[in-house]
C-alpha cells in the first residue's frame, strides 16, 4: 500500500526539519512528510556543541561568512545573499528561541541547551501537521510516471510512499550517495574534514594544556593556517590545526595522515628577525639563565621546553650561548618541525568533506540540475565548514532556499 504526499524529505536532522517547517509555513496546503531511518530524530543536534548546539556564527556579511567553508566557498555567495546568519537568528526569535553571541563568534541559544533547538522543531513540526515518521530506512528511490505525472517512489524496510517532489537531507550517508549514483549524480568521496594532529614529541609530550598564536605549514604542500594551537595528550589541536585539517581534507587523507609540519611559536616573526633580538638578549640579559623566563609571548614552560631542544642546559646563562645555540633556538621557535602521525577527532564533529558535486545542483533552488523536483539540503552536498556554527548555517540556508523554491 503507497502512503501519497506533496513532499518527501529524507533525514530527520538539523536540514530535514528546517526544510519541512519553512515549506509548510509557505505553503499550508502541502502534506509534507519526514523520513528518518533512526529511532530518534535531531540526534547530531543534541550532541553539537556540547549539548548545546551552536547554531550559527556572528558573521553578517555573506562574502565574508562563505570564506569559512573550504568546499563551497564559491557556490554559497549566492545562497547567503537570501538567507544569512542574521536571518537565522530572527527566524528562531520569531519561534521562541533566543540566540546569544559568545566572544569568539559563536551563537547559542540562550538556554544554553541544544534541547531547546529540537522543541522549538518539534513544536513546530506538530502545529503544521508534518509527519515526523521514524524507523523508516530507504532501501530504494525510483522516479516513475503515473497517469502522465512525474512521481518519486520511497521504499523504506516496512512501507512504500509516494512524492511529487523529493528532498534529500541524509547528511553523510554513503547508501543514499549511491542510490543518487545510479540516478546519474557525481558524488566526491568521503574524507574527514575536521580532526586533531597525533603528534608524538618529547618537545610537547609534557605541556598538555598550553596553548600560543602560532602558524603551521604543511611540508610540501601550500597549507598554511595561522590560529590558537592547543597542546594536547595525543598531539595537537585548536583552531589552527583545525582549520588546515578542513582546508587540507583531501591532501592530507592522500597522505594517509602521515606529514610534517613546521610550527611558527611566534605567529608572524621570521627566523632572521628571531635570531637578531636572542642576539640582543644574550647582551641584556647576559647573567641570567636562558630557560627561566620566556621573552616572548609564549609560555614559559613552551619556552623551557623549546631551549632544551637547541642543545642548551637548564642552568646555562644567556652570555654562554654560542653561535649555533642561538640559531637552533631561533629555528624551533619560528620552524619548528614535527611528524604527525595519524588523526583523533576533534570532540563529537564528524564533519566530511564530500558529497554531491556542486556542479549538478542550481544553487538557486537547491534543485538538482539531473533531475526535476529532486532537491538537496545539508551536508548531503560536497559543503562543509571549520567548527563554530558554521556547518549549521549551511543546513539552514539550504532548507531555506529549497522552500522559497517549492
Amino acid at each position: 500500500m503507497n502512503q501519497n504526499f506533496d513532499i518527501i524529505i529524507v533525514g530527520g536532522g538539523a536540514a530535514g526539519f528546517f526544510t519541512a517547517i519553512n515549506i509548510v509555513e509557505k505553503n499550508p496546503k502541502l502534506k509534507v512528510a519526514i523520513l528518518e531511518r533512526g529511532a530518534e530524530v535531531l540526534q547530531k543536534v543534541r550532541i553539537s556543541g556540547g549539548g548545546r548546539c551552536n547554531v550559527t556564527h556572528a558573521i553578517f556579511e555573506p562574502n565574508e561568512l562563505v570564506k569559512f567553508y573550504p568546499r563551497g566557498e564559491k557556490e554559497l555567495r549566492g545562497p547567503f545573499h537570501q538567507f544569512c546568519s542574521g536571518d537565522t537568528i530572527e527566524w528562531f526569535e520569531q519561534h521562541g528561541v533566543e540566540l546569544k553571541i559568545e566572544a569568539d563568534g559563536r551563537m547559542f541559544p540562550v538556554s544554553n541547551s541544544s534541547q531547546t533547538i529540537i522543541d522549538c522543531f518539534l513544536k513546530a513540526t506538530q502545529k503544521l501537521g508534518i509527519s515526523v515518521l521514524t524507523g523508516q530506512s530507504v532501501q530504494s528511490i525510483f522516479n516513475l510516471e503515473v497517469s502522465g505525472e512525474n512521481v518519486w517512489k520511497i521504499e523504506t524496510q516496512t512501507e512504500n510512499y509516494l512524492a511529487e517532489k523529493l528532498i534529500l537531507a541524509t547528511g553523510s550517508n554513503p547508501k543514499v550517495w549511491e542510490m543518487l549514483q545510479n540516478f546519474g549524480h557525481a558524488v566526491v568521496s568521503p574524507v574527514p574534514s575536521l580532526f586533531t594532529f597525533n603528534i608524538k614529541d618529547s618537545r610537547i609530550k609534557e605541556l598538555p594544556g598550553v596553548a600560543a598564536q602560532v602558524t603551521v605549514k604543511v611540508k610540501d604542500t601550500k597549507l598554511t593556517s595561522t590560529g590558537p594551537l592547543l597542546i594536547t595528550h595525543w598531539g595537537m589541536s585548536g583552531p589552527a590545526i583545525l582549520k588546515l585539517s578542513a582546508w587540507g581534507a583531501r591532501i592530507l587523507h592522500d597522505k594517509n595522515y602521515q606529514f610534517t609540519i613546521y610550527v611558527n611559536w611566534l605567529n608572524d616573526e621570521d627566523t632572521a628577525y628571531v635570531e637578531k633580538k636572542l642576539k640582543e638578549l644574550k647582551q641584556e640579559h647576559a647573567k641570567k639563565s636562558v630557560s627561566k623566563k620566556s621573552p616572548f609571548e609564549i609560555t614559559n614552560r613552551l619556552w623551557e621546553s623549546l631551549v632544551l631542544a637547541s642543545g642548551i642546559e637548564v642552568e646555562t646563562k644567556w652570555a654562554d650561548l654560542s653561535k649555533t645555540q642561538l640559531q637552533n633556538l631561533a629555528n624551533q621557535l619560528t620552524n619548528a618541525t614535527f611528524q604527525v602521525n595519524g588523526k583523533s577527532t576533534f570532540k563529537e564533529e564528524f564533519v566530511t568533506a564530500g558529497g554531491i558535486d556542486l556542479k549538478e545542483i542550481n544553487f538557486k533552488t537547491m534543485e538538482s540540475k539531473l533531475h526535476k523536483n529532486l532537491y538537496f539540503a545539508g551536508e548531503i552536498v560536497n559543503i562543509d565548514a571549520i567548527t563554530g556554527g558554521f556547518n549549521f548555517q549551511n543546513a539552514w540556508t539550504s532548507g531555506f532556499i529549497v522552500a522559497s523554491a517549492i
